[in-house]
């Protein structure tokens, strides 16, 4: 008699799945949506169409768009790799750690992300200038930064940075203490943890913020040309190179523009599908 009662009581006690609306119910907000998506992507459109193939293989030959191009893959690179080597250490006392002033330490490396890019050159300039707050006392020792390709990298990861420090504190965040706990009582060092258990479980948010700061030093603008300069070959990357080519060549510009719009949205293709696939398999 029991079992009977429990039979006829388990399909009502069963959550019954919402029917999936109709495209009437839709259509309302599809068509509430559409503008904002609309609105990004007409730009967009507008400047793929206006860079012909042959003009962009051209304008690729260019002596300054190639060391443009290769100034700043090789300044970007460096940005991100000095990122990591000290934005580790960093993301990771911010999320295991709880000490008296942590807050505004989290505050300052969220800052540069809210600063206009003016501003940070500015900053940089008055820290690492020639008669700057730190850059007096290198100058005395024949050591100049501003307006070299130092700069740009100095530029770079003074506003890229944040990209990298947040996703690393979430990913390390994330990380089950208990796995480390169990790491460390079988005899593991901390190093070993670390390495072991910490990385290998963060490492997708740890990958997706290197990108996005590669991206962000690769669109990198006012702090630089403030900071480093607008030379050719020296401290000119792709967008101060836009900047010019908008003045003098159109077609160079575009052309520059088109490779920095279609990396961005590689980059973030990318991320979203790492991201997305490690939550998957979580």
């Amino acid at each position: 008699m029991a079992e009977t009662l429990i039979s006829r009581t388990r399909p009502a006690d069963r959550p019954q799945s919402r029917p999936r609306p109709t495209w009437r119910r839709r259509l309302p907000l599809v068509l509430v949506s559409l503008p904002m998506p609309l609105f990004l992507l007409l730009p967009i459109v507008a400047l793929l169409l206006r860079v012909a193939p042959a003009d962009l293989l051209a304008n690729l030959l260019d002596r300054e768009v190639a060391q443009a191009i290769s100034l700043s893959v090789v300044t970007t690179l460096m940005t991100t790799l000095l990122v990591i080597v000290f934005g580790t250490p960093t993301a990771y006392l911010l999320a295991r750690r709880r000490f008296r002033g942590r807050t505004i330490v989290d505050t300052l490396i969220d800052l540069p992300m809210l600063l206009p890019p003016s501003v940070a050159g500015i900053a940089l300039l008055m820290a690492f200038g020639r008669r700057g707050l730190i850059g007096s006392y290198l100058s005395d020792a024949e050591i100049e930064i501003a307006f070299t390709r130092a700069a740009v990298v100095l530029a770079q990861t003074f506003v890229a940075a944040p990209f990298y420090v947040k996703a690393a504190i979430a990913g390390f965040a994330a990380v089950d203490r208990e796995l480390e706990d169990a790491a460390a009582l079988d005899g593991a060092a901390p190093a070993q943890v670390f390495r072991h258990v910490t990385l290998p479980l963060s490492w997708a948010a740890l990958f997706g913020g290197a990108v996005m700061t590669w991206a962000r030093a690769l669109g990198e603008f006012g702090a630089t040309i403030i900071f480093a300069g607008n030379f050719p070959g020296r401290t000119q990357t792709m967008p101060l190179a836009i900047y010019i080519g908008f003045e003098l060549h159109l077609n160079v510009a575009l052309t520059l523009a088109a490779i920095l719009l279609i990396t961005s949205f590689a980059v973030l293709f990318v991320v979203k599908g790492i991201l997305r696939r490690q939550w998957y398999t979580v």
